[in-house]
């Protein structure tokens, strides 16, 4: 899970981005500043590895599809984003918020753009995991008389 602070690293802000939900992603950040494509939105695949109990050697689980994009803003800032599936407008919006956090407008963008995603995905986590809290199962022993 990320943190607050973490979100302000471009690996923080990428990750979230790349998770958040492409609708809610578009209502919070609706209108694209002027930009240009250098690699515009194109859908592929990549490999994900997994490893036995996080420990164990790598093996190849299976592909995923992704959508990458790298974009330039008018005022001169790159943007990059690869998202999970098919969404090239996803992928847009996404690498136009990474240009946009190299610019002077980071802060703003921090604030009404990251911000809440953080703050709904921590409140999404919470949710989730109280749901698992509830099927938590106690195991315990009773001493007997004659085990003593």
């Amino acid at each position: 899970m990320t943190t607050l602070s973490e979100i302000s690293t471009r690996q923080g802000w990428m990750g979230l981005l790349a998770r958040s939900a492409p609708a809610r992603l578009a209502s919070l950040y609706a209108d694209l500043p002027p930009h240009d494509m250098l690699r515009p939105p194109e859908i592929g695949s990549v490999m994900v590895r997994g490893r036995m109990g996080g420990t164990g050697q790598p093996f190849n689980l299976g592909e995923v599809t992704v959508t990458r994009c790298v974009l330039r803003l008018s005022s001169g800032e790159v943007g990059h984003a690869h998202v999970q599936g098919r969404d090239k407008a996803h992928a847009t919006r996404a690498a136009v918020v990474d240009a946009l956090m190299a610019s002077p407008a980071a802060e703003t963008v921090l604030q009404q753009v990251l911000q809440p995603l953080h703050a709904e995905e921590t409140a999404r986590r919470a949710a989730r995991a109280a749901r698992a809290a509830g099927t938590k199962v106690e195991f315990f022993t009773l001493v007997r008389g004659e085990d003593q």
